[in-house]
C-alpha cells in the first residue's frame, strides 16, 4: 500500500549519456550535427514530395509522413540530450518529464504504424501489380494515414494518463537521456503492475503485431521476387523495397533489443546505446536511404536545384 504521507517529487533529474568530460565538446557538437542533418534532411524529403510533379505515388506520400514523425521524434529527444551532455545532466520539471514521454510513445507509435503501411503498399505493388492503382487508391491511402496517427495519439494519451496518476516519492533521478518509460515507472512508489500490462498490450500493438505483419509480407514479397525468372529482373524489383527493409531492420532490430531482449537490472548503458539507434540513428538514416536508393528522389532534386539557379541567376 503506497503511503499518502509521502512527498510527491516535482522535478526530475536526467542523468544523460555521462560521457567522459574530455570529449563532452566533441559529443556535443556531433549530435547538434545529427540534429541539424536530420531536421534538414526530413524536411527536404517533404519538399520534394510536396512540390515535384513524378513522386506523387502512395510510397512517397507514406515517406513524406514518416519523414513528419522522424521530426516530431528528434525534436522532442535531442534538445534535453543536447542539454544534459553539456551540462551533465539537467534538472527538469515532472510534467516536462511526462510531456516529453508522450510525444515520445506518440512518435514511437506512429514510425512503427507507417513502416507497416509502407511494406503493405511494396506488397501491393510485387505481388499484386495489375490491381496496385485500384487498391492504393488516394482514399485508402489517406484512410491509413489517419487511422496511423489516431492510434498513435490515443496509446499515447492512454499510457501517459495511466502514469500520470500514479504516486512518484522518488528518487528523482532518471538515469536515461530521455524520460522512457520503465526509468519513470522507478521512480514510482505505487504499484505499477496495471502500467506494465498496458506496456506490455502497447508493445504487442506497436511493435510486435506489426513487425511479424512485415515479416509476413516480406516473405511473401521474397517468394515472389524469386518467381521472376532474370537476375536483373530480380535486383530491379528488389530495390524498390531495399531501402524500406534497411530502415525497418534497423528500426525494430534497436527496439526489439531494448524492449524484449534487454531486462531491467541490466547495464544502463547499454540500454542507452540502444535507445539512441532508434531515437536519433534511425531519423537520420532515414532520408539518407530513402533518397540515396530512389532516382525519383535524385531526379525531383536535381529539378528544384535546376529551378532554384534558373531562377536565381536570371534575375
Amino acid at each position: 500500500m503506497e503511503d499518502k504521507n509521502m512527498s510527491r517529487i516535482t522535478t526530475i533529474h536526467l542523468l544523460g549519456l555521462q560521457t567522459p568530460h574530455s570529449i563532452t565538446f566533441l559529443i556535443f557538437f556531433l549530435f547538434l550535427l545529427i540534429y541539424c542533418v536530420t531536421i534538414c534532411g526530413n524536411f527536404l524529403i517533404i519538399l520534394l514530395v510536396s512540390y515535384s510533379k513524378s513522386p506523387h505515388s502512395p510510397m512517397y506520400f507514406f515517406l513524406s509522413q514518416l519523414s513528419v514523425s522522424d521530426i516530431l521524434l528528434v525534436t522532442d529527444i535531442l534538445p534535453n540530450t543536447l542539454h544534459t551532455v553539456l551540462m551533465k545532466g539537467i534538472v527538469i520539471s515532472f510534467s516536462d518529464c511526462i510531456s516529453q514521454f508522450y510525444f515520445f510513445s506518440v512518435s514511437e507509435g506512429l514510425e512503427c504504424f507507417l513502416l507497416t503501411v509502407m511494406c503493405y503498399d511494396r506488397y501491393v505493388a510485387i505481388c499484386k501489380p495489375l490491381h496496385y492503382s485500384l487498391t492504393m487508391n488516394f482514399q485508402l491511402c489517406w484512410s491509413m494515414i489517419i487511422a496511423c496517427w489516431v492510434l498513435s495519439l490515443l496509446q499515447g494519451l492512454i499510457l501517459t494518463l495511466t502514469v500520470s496518476q500514479l504516486h512518484f516519492c522518488g528518487p528523482d533521478i532518471v538515469n536515461h537521456f530521455f524520460c522512457d518509460l520503465d526509468p519513470i515507472l522507478q521512480l514510482s512508489c505505487s504499484d505499477t503492475a496495471n502500467v506494465l500490462l498496458e506496456e506490455t498490450l502497447m508493445t504487442v500493438i506497436n511493435v510486435l503485431i506489426p513487425f511479424f505483419t512485415i515479416i509476413i509480407s516480406y516473405v511473401y514479397i521474397i517468394i515472389t521476387i524469386f518467381k521472376i525468372p532474370s537476375i536483373t529482373g530480380r535486383q530491379k524489383v528488389f530495390s524498390t523495397c531495399s531501402s524500406h527493409l534497411t530502415v525497418v531492420c534497423i528500426y525494430y532490430g534497436s527496439m526489439v533489443c531494448v524492449y524484449l531482449v534487454l531486462r531491467r537490472g541490466q547495464s544502463w548503458d547499454i540500454t542507452k546505446f540502444m535507445s539512441l539507434v532508434y531515437t536519433v540513428v534511425t531519423p537520420l538514416m532515414n532520408p539518407i536511404i530513402y533518397s540515396l536508393r530512389n532516382k525519383d528522389l535524385k531526379k525531383a532534386a536535381a529539378k528544384i536545384i535546376n529551378r532554384f539557379q534558373h531562377s536565381y541567376f536570371s534575375k
